[in-house]
């Protein structure tokens, strides 16, 4: 696979120009000369960011979430340059939709929105408004509801959280009411902007950019969902399988302000009564799954995930892209080695020139050839990037695995070939997939591992996995984890840090034009590394209790044999020659699910348990990769970089 290099440099410092050459700019790219010249391949920025045009209005939901008898307002601060107002000349929006700007903050820094004495935005967090304003697009941070400056409740994921950002879209196209105030009778309207929208953010902000497209709203051109929700049962759940402690009303708890705090009681006990911690599918999550709505899409997606990101699961990311695929929506994809990381923090000068074009060409129609670069951009190693013409590659294929018994006890291979016997192990929620890795090649009685031979070739990994088992409880209860590893020495992002595979530094770059209040200079960071001799790079999870249905869990009967397919986090990894690939299956993953109400023991009839798993190249490729050895396997070890991942709290981290 070719390591891309055509990544392009000159975006380092930029300063605000000096009156005199705005002018001159402006009088070059408005001149008929360049009115003749070929059309524009790239914005550049000749607006004026210290006089961009500042203010805020409060946008009609249509709901009444508070209940206090009136439609709910959020607020949208507006950043946009002066200039092409003057001009009569419409511009784009650029939308950050997030209940993060009060809270907690937004990126690396946690920066929050200040205001001045009338209330307008001084510092909008990030980079967004500082870099694209110039360059003639108005940059719109709206509060969700129920946070910051807006009316009505926060329902994390549902119909206020969606139609709030929604109403902000519908207003940019004319097709909704925006008042001056919070609570005035004075109507404005959004008569500077063409309503073309992308939506990007992060986390949650992401998560709202997938909800509103799955609406289908017309304006909404684009989206850059980072780390995004998909589907949010999936983020408490894992097919029955409890994922964190609390529950949604505890998360509209972390972010609301103080009046919905006051107000908003109701809201948050249906959030509680509709997220049973039985892991039961209730019409909450209906409400809350934008996969379902996927044909709906009308926006183009700029997909970005951390391929080990253990908060937002990559999960959301695969089923998302796949559900996009089905129905023609044009996309694109960056994969890296982090956890729950912006691209600004780990790739930061490719990151805001792709961003530049991608906005270029999806709002201003600039035909710059983005659509015509390669889809996938995935990080291989550290800082080693690389691409693929498409997502997953050509001649991907769901390949069978099957286990087969040892000569040690929870100790299998993993081949092509039908196997029979049994595999025992029993759950010990102390230990998690990292204590597993560690100890592949040796019998140990919490989980039972399947390795192909070393391989003489690299083997290639594309999409989303899959685990089917049958498998024999001594309890009424029984949690599954299912994980592929990479067996042998690598260097890697050390996700499992706090900072999840990076170190910030202290000095500073700067990405588009600053003012007294507001900074475009970003504390830099780079990677942070660490050295293993396996590395998990998917996994999935489930409650053996719902192996029927995901509406009702039932209690299992000891000694019964149950049949479950367990849905792997989507990934792309390539397995190296000389590495093996290993299967594990076990319990309770610790700090990632919840244990069972039982420590049962398991037995897995291994004529009935395989492995579906997406390669490139299909069975021919896994043939030619495990015939023969090319190098004596590589002993597991403790790990002595990556830790078991810490414990995540139940909030996507901003």
């Amino acid at each position: 696979m070719p390591i891309r290099t055509h990544i392009r440099t000159r975006f380092t410092i930029w300063r605000p120009l000096a009156a005199a050459a705005v002018t001159a700019l402006l009088a070059a790219f408005l001149s008929p000369a360049a009115a003749q010249a070929a059309p524009p391949r790239e914005s550049r920025p000749v607006y004026s960011y210290a006089h961009a045009l500042r203010e805020a209005v409060w946008v009609d939901t249509g709901l009444d979430e508070d209940g206090d008898g009136k439609k709910d307002r959020v607020a949208a601060d507006i950043v946009r340059p002066a200039e092409p107002a003057r001009q009569g000349r419409k511009v784009p929006v650029i939308m950050d939709a997030s209940p993060y700007y009060s809270c907690c903050g937004r990126g690396n820094e946690s920066q929050k929105k200040t205001y001045d004495a009338h209330g307008h935005v001084v510092r909008m967090p990030l980079f967004y408004d500082n870099f694209f304003v110039p360059r003639g697009y108005a940059f719109v941070g709206v509060d969700l509801a129920g946070t910051n400056r807006s009316d009505g409740c926060v329902d994390v994921g549902g119909r206020s959280d969606i139609q709030s950002a929604k109403a902000v879209v519908d207003w940019l196209n004319g097709r909704a009411k925006a008042y001056t105030t919070r609570t005035g009778t004075r109507t404005v309207k959004a008569s500077w902007t063409n309503g073309r929208t992308g939506m990007i953010g992060k986390s949650w902000d992401a998560t709202i950019a997938n909800g509103v497209a799955a609406t289908g709203v017309k304006g909404l051109k684009t989206i850059v969902p980072i780390s995004g929700i998909s589907s949010w049962y999936d983020y408490y759940f894992a097919q029955g399988a409890p994922l964190y402690d609390g529950g949604p009303d505890e998360l509209a708890g972390y972010v609301e302000s103080d009046g919905a705090t006051a107000h908003c009681a109701a809201v948050q006990k249906k959030l509680a009564d509709g997220s049973p911690r039985t892991g039961d599918w209730t019409p909450l999550w209906t409400e809350r799954n934008y996969v379902k709505d996927a044909a709906k899409v009308r926006a183009s997606v700029f997909l970005v995930h951390g391929m080990q990101d253990l908060n937002v699961r990559t999960k959301h990311f695969g089923q998302w892209w796949n559900a996009l695929a089905k129905h023609g929506v044009e996309r694109k994809i960056w994969l890296s080695q982090t956890g729950h990381v912006d691209p600004f923090d780990y790739r930061r000068g490719a990151w805001v020139d792709t961003l530049h074009h991608w906005f270029d060409h999806e709002l201003l129609g600039y035909d710059n050839g983005i659509d015509r670069e390669p889809m996938a951009d995935i990080e291989r190693h550290p800082d080693q990037w690389v691409t693929s013409k498409v997502w997953p590659p050509h001649g991907t294929r769901a390949t069978t695995l099957r286990p087969a018994p040892g000569t040690q006890p929870g100790v299998g291979t993993l081949g092509l070939a039908p196997a029979t016997g049994t595999e025992t192990f029993t759950d010990d929620p102390k230990l998690s997939e990292t204590d597993w890795a560690a100890h592949l090649t040796t019998s140990t009685p919490e989980k039972a591992g399947f390795i192909t031979a070393p391989l003489t070739r690299d083997l290639r990994l594309s999409g989303s996995s899959s685990v089917t088992v049958t498998a024999t409880p001594t309890t009424s209860s029984a949690h599954l984890s299912a994980v592929l590893v990479d067996l042998g020495p690598d260097t890697i992002r050390d996700y499992a840090d706090s900072a999840e595979g990076i170190t910030t530094l202290t000095n500073r770059t700067c990405w588009g034009a600053s003012t007294a209040g507001d900074s475009a200079c970003f504390k830099t960071t780079k990677a942070k590394t660490a050295k293993v001799d396996a590395t998990v790079f998917s996994r999935g999870w489930a409650d053996l209790g719902h192996h029927a249905s995901l509406d009702h869990g039932v209690p299992l009967t000891p000694g019964k044999a149950y049949t479950i397919t367990l849905s792997l986090a989507a990934t792309d990894h390539v397995v190296p020659k000389g590495h093996r690939l290993a299967l594990i299956v076990a319990g309770t993953d610790k700090d990632l699910i919840d244990p069972p109400s039982t420590e049962p023991t398991l037995t897995l009839d291994l004529s009935r348990t395989t492995a579906r798993v997406p390669l490139v190249g299909g069975t021919t490729a896994f043939t030619q990769a495990t015939s023969g050895s090319a190098t004596t396997a590589p002993t597991a070890r403790t790990l002595d970089g990556v830790r078991a991942p810490r414990t995540t709290q139940h909030v996507p981290a901003s």
